[in-house]
């Protein structure tokens, strides 16, 4: 989700540039797009549902956030995706040049499923 471009590419991150799109296709479009914009903020979402069972009446949601940047240009050669263009502000660098580690503790997923894990603590487990 990026706010120069009101939202885009939103779910459409994976085919942001087209069917079978490449991530650098993806990136290239992007990068196109924001070429002239100043706002660059962003931000990668990540939800998790839990079902205990098919007609679970309260299953666990977790939803979790990661801001960043798009930079003008690409940096870093880990991750996937949008990574050497989202830049994380606290790390002062792409998500690209993050450690699987430190990916794992600061993204939208990490997030998510840190919060999953302790609602199962919490319940007892499954």
């Amino acid at each position: 989700e990026v706010d120069g471009l009101n939202g885009a590419p939103g779910v459409y991150s994976a085919r942001f540039a087209g069917a079978g799109a490449s991530d650098q296709d993806n990136i290239d479009k992007l990068l196109k797009e924001l070429a002239d914009n100043p706002v660059r903020s962003a931000r990668f979402w990540c939800v998790l549902v839990l079902m205990r069972h098919a007609d679970d009446p309260t299953p666990l949601i977790c939803s979790a956030s990661w801001e960043g940047e798009i930079t003008h240009s690409q940096d870093g050669q880990g991750g996937f995706g949008y990574d050497p263009v989202f830049y994380v502000p606290s790390e002062q660098c792409t998500s690209a040049q993050l450690t699987k580690e430190q990916k794992n503790a600061l993204s939208h997923r990490g997030q998510a499923l840190k919060q999953l894990l302790a609602q199962l603590q919490q319940k007892g487990g499954l």
